[in-house]
């Protein structure tokens, strides 16, 4: 037997499978919880210590026989974090995430210094959004001299755990998008955007070597495989970003394929087989991590604006749904803006949540729970018209995520996007499409051919009919009229929010 490993390093937990590609089955899976450093100026940090810890964890709860089986890794993580290191491998300060709003200064520093932001975008693809690895970079700068000082590499979140296991300093293209500083269009640094960092210092170097996504960044370090009970041999896969990753594990590797992502924070990404420039800045231009590129729309905010209520309201998952499924479309009038995060699309990064239209009869939590599911799909609609607007279309949409697993949410989504929607049987699709991505670079190396990733993905993915759904005319109906009415409130409160 030949398995392979997918890791998903999220930003709530590390989570571990192994996959068996001979009988399609998962024979094992693991996880491990992490803690968030919050604080009020926006900040929302880790340690890159906490990974390892929870990476080791994960590994000691397979058996020694499985893990023997392994032959490649591939490694997904949270984007736009932020991992300084130095010339022997020490972190140099907390990872800043991909949900920090502490660095907004520094994102207008950066653009102001390469000539505004259609200049970035027509530099790189991409404006310098908040959340992206590039303003944390001169946060660091700004706020941590010494450390930038003996700064040599930048890293992201997926590239150190693959550091880590190889000892080699790589990155992926779809990931490296991600840091606002690579030219998508040639997947290429643009020093011009690198230099807008620093002009005093030559960052080039910092960045890691580019490679392909089905390259492999090396095998094993002898020790680390010992540690981890592996062979050395294992071959570690480029890896990418948690929403590249999850793109390989909901089949979207192919044009006219959509995927919505409802975790933390929400997505939105289609595969083109070209670059997707949105010259209106609404969506992320991303490469993909399969050779092709991946325009993205990502708000701050999804799933946390239950998980914020759950937590007051002292509510397990499963009284989420039957609670809100109580209430009827629309809340009876209450309309969330669930802005706990700040927000990045629309650019708020000071939003805060606001939830209007309460009265004496719909105060009660069951109205809040159904409002705030409702506004966490309304933020993302806004992405869907922004990929019309680049001339991409779609049919269907698969749905990923802590928040697929609800059937509120599915059948909400399918009617705010008036949109079939699609479910796989495999829930955890970053893990999986790690997986599936490193089956790819194994039989790239095995076979020294250039097998098709989309063969392979149609041959292990398969779909969930039991939980995917389609719109409801009555409901898609209303849910026109009160996206107008959500759309309306941002308006009327976006520039108390830019004050």
């Amino acid at each position: 037997m030949k398995t392979v490993m997918g890791v998903d390093l999220g930003t709530q937990s590390i989570k571990v499978i192994v996959y068996n590609p001979e009988t399609k089955v998962v024979e094992d899976s693991a996880s491990f919880p992490f803690e968030l450093i919050a604080r009020e100026d926006g900040s929302r940090e880790q340690l890159a210590e906490w990974w390892l810890e929870g990476f080791r964890f994960c590994l000691q709860q397979f058996s020694v026989r499985l893990k023997s089986t392994v032959v490649a890794i591939g490694v997904s993580g949270q984007q736009h974090g932020f991992v300084p290191v130095d010339q022997n491998g020490k972190v140099l300060a907390p990872v800043k995430l991909w949900c920090d709003t502490a660095t907004t200064a520094e994102c207008d520093s950066i653009m102001q210094a390469a000539g505004g932001e259609q200049r970035c975008i027509e530099l790189g693809g991409n404006s310098i959004a908040a959340g992206f690895t590039a303003s944390k970079i001169l946060w660091l700068k700004n706020n941590k001299p010494d450390a930038y000082a003996v700064m040599t590499s930048v890293m992201l979140p997926h590239d150190y755990l693959n550091f880590f296991l190889t000892g080699n300093r790589t990155m992926e293209c779809g990931d490296a998008s991600g840091t606002g500083l690579l030219d998508v269009r040639s997947r290429s640094w643009s020093t011009e955007l690198i230099e807008a960092l620093d002009p005093q210092r030559n960052l080039l170097g910092c960045f890691p070597r580019l490679i392909a996504a089905n390259q492999s960044c090396g095998t094993l370090i002898p020790a680390v495989a010992v540690e981890l009970g592996l062979n050395s041999n294992v071959i570690v896969a480029a890896g990418g970003g948690d929403n590249m990753m999850a793109a390989i594990g909901t089949g979207n590797v192919d044009d006219g394929m959509l995927t919505a992502s409802l975790g933390t924070s929400g997505t939105l990404f289609g595969y083109s087989s070209k670059p997707v420039v949105d010259a209106d800045g609404e969506l992320a231009s991303f490469c993909s991590s399969t050779g092709g590129w991946l325009p993205l729309l990502c708000t701050m905010n999804c799933t946390v604006a239950t998980e914020q209520l759950r937590d007051l309201f002292v509510l397990d998952v499963a009284a989420i749904d039957e609670m809100a499924a109580s209430i009827s479309v629309g809340a009876d009038g209450v309309l969330t803006l669930p802005f706990y995060n700040g927000e990045r699309t629309p650019s708020l990064p000071n939003g805060k949540a606001v939830i209007f239209g309460l009265d004496m009869s719909n105060t009660t939590q069951a109205h809040l729970l159904r409002s705030a599911m409702e506004a966490a799909v309304f933020g993302l609609k806004t992405g869907l018209q922004a990929f019309q607007r680049n001339g991409m279309h779609f049919s269907e949409v698969t749905l990923t995520g802590g928040g697929s697993r609800s059937a509120l949410w599915r059948q909400i989504f399918s009617d705010v996007f008036n949109l079939p929607v699609t479910v796989l049987k495999e829930t955890e699709n970053a893990a999986f499409g790690a997986a599936i991505q490193s089956l790819w670079c194994y039989q790239a190396i095995q076979d020294d051919t250039q097998p098709s990733l989309i063969d392979i993905v149609s041959h292990h993915l398969s779909i969930d009919t039991e939980r995917s759904c389609n719109p409801d005319e009555k409901n898609v109906a209303l849910y026109e009229s009160l996206y107008r009415d959500y759309c309306a409130l941002l308006d009327t409160l976006s520039p108390l929010y830019k004050q």
